[in-house]
């Protein structure tokens, strides 16, 4: 019988920090106490805190070890497992501090999880996501069968526009009224296809659902298929998820099994198939359009709308596309009623939003919270503040598409209608935190190069006028800007965002006006000043040595890999040996010399 189960997140971030070992290290360990029979070893999907993985959590107590390691294994076993013993080195406390422990600490009694409400998450590093009969413990595959028998396609619909919810992918789009607009089409074949191809830098909510719950995914789209009288759909997934593409066909296969997919579901007479197709990692494939024409086995290009997908989509045929985020809440929504759903949030934006915190910030990982949380719950609440006492001094929301939250907006409640109120976007999830040492320019310029790498080329007020945005803020970055540019890159913004074909060149400015409208103080004094108040822009800079700190132990010259730091003749008051300095000509603005000196005598201004 067993009385205990193992959890070990097998998500890409615990896989590529080892935990594929710590799981044959339980397997060794547990047969070598005979625990076999005992104790069962899960992998599932992401529990959301990144940082603290690999994540292990031992039920029905719920204790939660973090950053485990297969050498710490066997003593989890032998403790634990065996003697009931928690190993209290490896469970984790909010201060960081085993000291303040006391007794078992479960992922419910974190400040990372007590304010948030998984909805779409629910599952994840719950359940096996490579057993189709855990899926169905949780309620699984019950929305498929109260549609197909109790519900009509007008009801399914009804229900999913009385939620309120509207697309994650980033528009913001009403999921009832596409649904809605497609569903009249008449054409001798429908599809649903879903998103998952999720390009922007530091969003991986899609990534984490497809690989932790991929039976979620594949309910939601027959659903979807039945409502709007589909019989195909496709998931486009990006070749780099290996581990999520995987799953979901090992999740497929097991539907098809289980007669969850293909002829006659439930009996219904309603017949429904869902095939993968792999992305090559462009960002314009995120494009609905570009998708689709990519699904086609064409260059990803995007469309001209209209016509619109609900009419003219895959193959000329009338589609409904929605995102990993916006599915997972399908099944949910028809199972607990559109109240339910709508009970969360705000007025125009129901239910909870998945959010990927990354940058500086404490906690990076997952979290799933109500529409309307403040910023400043996310940020400090949540994701525990910013590291090393430093300010926080911004938000970006949306990626290469969406714009900074600076911190005097700090109390912001993050929804659609407030993100757009304020120049910025919620897109699809990705919220990176930066603090008092992030140059804004220089964020700006870090996501145009990501846009001009990844603008398709059709249109040319994308093609051309992002490349001649990135060329003008190269040219503020490098202090050879003038007050003149500011103005000319605010204006060839505004004309990429009204001239360019699709959502990627209409997008693409946000991040340099969100900069501009909240910190333009920083452009001018790249322009003005020639400096970069960050001190992040390397031809602004310049290390200096204060001769009076420096104790002449030589390391800053020791390390300086292009040799330009040199010794003095003066000895400081109270010091033995000569000071250094460099020689601003040669130096390369690394920061090794001042990563190295203990003394804090080298300073950039």
């Amino acid at each position: 019988m067993i009385r205990a189960h193992v959890l070990i997140c097998g998500g890409t971030g615990c896989t590529s920090s080892g935990s594929k070992a710590i799981q044959q290290a339980f397997a060794e360990n547990i047969e070598a106490n005979g625990l076999t029979e005992e104790v069962k070893v899960v992998q599932t999907g992401c529990f959301g805190l990144c940082a603290l993985g690999p994540v292990v959590i031992v039920y029905p107590d719920g204790t939660f070890y973090s950053r485990v390691t297969a050498e710490d294994v066997k003593e989890i076993v032998s403790e634990h497992l065996l003697k009931g013993r928690v190993v209290e080195r490896l469970v984790y406390s909010d201060t960081g501090s085993t000291e303040e422990v006391v007794g078992n600490v479960s992922l419910g009694d974190t400040a990372f999880y007590k304010s948030q409400n998984r909805v779409v998450l629910r599952n994840c590093g719950v359940i096996d996501p490579e057993n189709i009969e855990e899926y169905i413990a949780m309620d699984g595959y019950a929305a498929l069968g109260k549609v197909l028998t109790e519900m009509t396609p007008e009801d399914v619909i009804k229900c999913v526009t009385d939620s309120g919810l509207r697309g994650r992918g980033g528009g913001g789009f009403p999921t009832g009224r596409k649904w809605s607009l497609c569903a009249p089409n008449k054409a001798p074949q429908k599809y649903v296809v879903c998103n998952a191809d999720e390009g922007d830098p530091g969003a991986f909510m899609d990534r984490s659902v497809l690989e932790g719950d991929p039976h979620c995914i594949i309910e939601a789209m027959a659903i979807a298929g039945y409502a709007i009288g589909a019989t195909k759909g496709y998931v486009y997934v990006r070749a780099e998820y290996p581990i999520a593409v995987k799953r979901l066909q090992k999740a497929i296969d097991q539907a098809h099994e289980y007669g969850l997919l293909g002829k006659n579901i439930f009996g219904s007479g309603f017949d429904f198939d869902l095939y993968i197709r792999l992305g090559a990692g462009a960002f314009v494939c995120g494009e609905e359009t570009a998708l689709m024409t990519s699904i086609e086995g064409n260059r990803g290009e995007p469309r001209p709308r209209p016509p619109y997908p609900a009419v003219k989509g895959l193959y000329n045929s009338p589609t409904v596309e929605n995102n990993v985020e916006t599915f997972a809440n399908i099944p949910q929504i028809i199972l607990r009623g559109a109240d339910w759903f709508a009970s969360m949030g705000t007025e125009k934006s129901k239910g909870t939003k998945v959010f990927a915190l990354g940058g500086k910030i404490k906690h990076t990982g997952l979290v799933e919270i109500p529409m309307g949380t403040t910023l400043r719950h996310i940020i400090y609440d949540i994701g525990g503040g910013i590291p090393g006492g430093k300010k926080f001094k911004a938000a970006q929301t949306g990626g290469p598409s969406g714009g900074c939250i600076p911190a005097d907006l700090i109390d912001t409640e993050v929804d659609y209608d407030n993100l757009t109120a304020i120049g910025c976007m919620m897109g699809s999830g990705g919220l990176i935190v930066m603090d008092e040492d992030n140059c804004m320019v220089d964020m700006a310029k870090f996501f145009l190069e990501f846009t001009v790498d990844e603008s398709c080329g059709k249109c040319t007020p994308c093609r051309v006028g992002t490349r001649r945005l990135l060329e003008m803020l190269d040219k503020i970055t490098e202090g050879k800007g003038t007050i003149e540019d500011i103005d000319r890159l605010e204006e060839l913004c505004y004309y990429i965002k009204q001239n360019s074909l699709c959502g990627l060149g209409q997008t693409a400015p946000n991040p340099v006006l969100a900069t501009l409208k909240f910190f333009r103080d920083e452009y001018v004094a790249h322009v003005v000043d020639k400096k970069c108040p960050a001190g992040v822009c390397k031809n602004l800079l310049t290390f200096t040595i204060d001769k009076d700190k420096c104790i002449g132990c030589g390391m800053c010259a020791k390390n300086c890999p292009a040799s330009t730091i040199n010794k003095t003749d003066y000895v400081a008051p109270g010091h033995k040996l000569p000071s250094y300095e460099i020689d601003p000509s040669k130096c390369v603005k690394c920061g090794v010399c001042m990563s190295n000196c203990k003394f804090k005598a080298i300073s950039k201004i």
